[in-house]
This record gives C-alpha cells, sequence and structure tokens, in this order.
C-alpha cells in the first residue's frame, strides 16, 4: 500500500515538469492532475475515467501504470464502476515522541513567561506607588494658594533636607529666560539662560535666587510642593521654609 497522489507528485518533481507541459503531453486537464496528487478523486468522473487518467499519468512519468490502477482499486473502487468515487481520507501521520515533547516544552515555556510577566506588573504596581522620592511631573501634593501682592508672605513648604530648599522648574507653557544665583541676586551663578518648553532643572541650596524672564511660562516646585507665582514680581528668593518675592525678602 502507497500514497497514490504524493508518489505521483514526487515523480513529476524528481522529472522537474509542470502541469501545463504534462497537460500537454498527456491531454489530461491540468485541474485533473491536481485532483490526482491530491487524491481529491470526487472531483474526477467514474471510476473509469480515474484510472484511464492515473494509468496516463503515472506512465508519462515513468512509473507503472497498472500498479497505481491496482492500488486505486483495491482502496477505492466499491461496486459499479459507474459509481461517482468515495472521497478519499487522509490520515495525519502520527506526532512522534520528540514532537511533542518539544510542543510541551514551548508550551511550559510560554506559561512560565506569561507568570513571570505578570509577577513583574504586580511588583511593580505595588511597590512604584509606595512613599519616597517624588517623580517630577507626577507630584499630587496640594497646591498652596498664590501670593496676591507683593509683601513679606512666604508660600511655606517642608524641607526635603534639614536647612536647604529644593527647587524643580520646569518650561511648560513655553520658553522662558532663567537666572539662579547661590543666597541672593549677587551670589554664586547656578544657572543662566533660555529653559525651553518641556526642560527642567533642579537646584538645592540652603538659599536660591531665581528670576524670570516669563514666569507664566513656567511650573515651579518647592521641596516637592507646586507654587503658583505672583504675577506682579519675575525674582523670587527659595529657602527651606519656602518661597517669597525677592524684593520684599528679608
Amino acid at each position: 500500500m502507497f500514497e497514490i497522489g504524493n508518489s505521483l507528485r514526487e515523480a513529476r518533481l524528481r522529472e522537474q515538469l509542470d502541469f501545463p507541459a504534462i497537460e500537454q503531453g498527456t491531454k489530461i486537464r491540468a485541474k485533473y492532475l491536481r485532483a490526482l496528487e491530491d487524491e481529491r478523486f470526487e472531483l474526477l468522473p467514474a471510476h473509469t475515467y480515474i484510472k484511464g487518467f492515473l494509468r496516463t499519468y503515472a506512465d508519462f512519468l515513468g512509473l507503472d501504470g497498472g500498479l497505481y490502477v491496482d492500488e486505486y482499486n483495491s482502496r477505492f473502487v466499491v461496486g459499479d464502476e459507474d459509481q461517482p468515487p468515495l472521497r478519499a481520507r487522509r490520515v495525519p501521520p502520527p506526532r512522534s515522541g520528540r514532537r511533542r515533547r518539544f510542543e510541551s516544552g514551548v508550551v511550559l515555556l510560554a506559561l512560565t513567561a506569561i507568570v513571570l510577566v505578570t509577577a513583574l506588573v504586580i511588583v511593580a504596581w505595588k511597590f512604584g506607588g509606595a512613599g519616597g522620592e517624588s517623580v517630577q511631573g507626577l507630584q499630587t501634593a496640594a497646591v498652596t494658594p498664590a501670593v496676591q501682592q507683593a509683601g513679606p508672605k512666604t508660600i511655606a513648604a517642608p524641607s526635603s533636607k534639614p536647612g536647604r530648599a529644593a527647587l524643580v522648574v520646569r518650561a511648560v507653557k513655553g520658553d522662558s529666560w532663567m537666572e539662579v544665583r547661590a543666597g541672593s541676586g549677587t551670589g554664586r551663578l547656578l544657572y543662566g539662560g533660555t529653559l525651553e518648553r518641556g526642560q527642567s532643572q533642579r537646584f538645592v541650596q540652603k538659599k536660591i535666587y531665581v528670576a524670570f524672564g516669563n514666569p507664566e511660562n513656567v511650573s515651579v516646585k518647592v521641596n516637592g510642593l507646586q507654587m503658583r507665582l505672583p504675577a506682579t514680581s519675575a525674582a523670587f528668593l527659595v529657602t527651606p521654609e519656602g518661597l517669597s518675592t525677592a524684593d520684599t525678602a528679608a
């Protein structure tokens, strides 16, 4: 017992022939030749024609046509030859033990990867929201009231380090020229230039002097708290106690 269709296909490929050439040589239509190779005998006429096609096709390929006819008779001819042929049923080859082990290994590896990813997501979610150093731009602390007018009032903010003030400036609405000095307006220059939109700078000092060209374009945080800059001033002093306008600071 052998596979009729696969045997014909292998012989054709071995001879490097295509269906148009075989159709011309055998006078059998290409769709019938494909049906023979696929063992789709129900697409062909009655048994008599199929056996004739098989014999002609096999002989053309240098095979024993009679052997193919006998194999077809033993497997597909039942009763009257004028009846349409039975549809060939293909039984998939059994999978080898090595292939089953390989597939099991792939499934196990995929499940392990899913478990690891899930665990990492849970850990990141659980510990990522814990208290600690605030992430710039994600701070959710309450916003202190803005200074309504220039005066001695200071916007209070808790100090990140004893005796030091942490200042974070980010350009959010547009560019802004900025000058930052240590201590006062005549102190050591820490930064001088244009802070472009999206950029940020951080400074930690006992006392910080900062002046803006366009204060409405920047976001200011002192020790992690958001500050609203008063519109009446563009220069400020930042201390561990908070922020005040530079022209009224002591």
